[in-house]
């Protein structure tokens, strides 16, 4: 039988919080559709896994990018904003780059939890929401993108990753 994963990607602080290094508006409209799909997946007893930026001060994805610096280790900024707070049970994944496949442990808690199906939510939809979805396709897991549940830079771009996830990667837009 199919088991599906929620994934919260990148809901910290500072892309959340208005007057954020790296903030990204749009979020906090996403936050209740999140907060719907986490309540669900509890209710279902279906695994809630929180993929965080996390840097250190001198990460050089921050000038390589042209990123400010963000979500550095160990701040209030790298953390999950309140409203999303982790519980005891999910399962935090740092990731230093956009996929949050790229250097984890991800696929191997994945497979370690017999999943095969994702659900992901979170922020940046053209960014780290579409380079995860991407690199889980090429894993061969099932994705599923809550269109309500992930916000863009702006949204010409956001628009553009769900046409990408949908009609190049086969991603099932909800």
């Amino acid at each position: 039988m199919p088991k599906e994963a929620l994934l919260i990607i990148d809901m910290l602080n500072d892309f959340v919080l208005q007057g954020a290094p790296l903030e990204v508006p749009e979020t906090r409209k996403v936050i209740p559709a999140i907060k719907r799909e986490i309540e669900k997946a509890r209710e279902e007893g279906k695994p809630v896994i929180y993929v965080c930026d996390v840097h250190e001060p001198d990460d050089k994805e921050f000038s390589k990018f042209g990123w400010p610096a963000h979500a550095v280790k160990g701040t209030a900024g790298a953390q999950v904003v309140d409203e999303l707070k982790p519980q005891v049970d999910d399962i935090i994944i740092e990731k230093t780059t956009y996929s949050g496949f790229y250097n984890t442990k991800l696929n191997e808690t994945l497979k370690n939890l017999g999943v095969d199906s994702l659900r992901l939510t979170g922020c940046v939809t053209h960014i780290c929401v579409m380079f995860t979805a991407s690199d889980a396709v090429l894993r061969d897991y099932k994705v599923t993108v809550v269109k309500d549940g992930v916000a863009g830079l702006s949204k010409e771009d956001h628009e553009a990753a769900l046409r990408i996830m949908k009609n190049v990667m086969g991603i099932n837009l909800i």
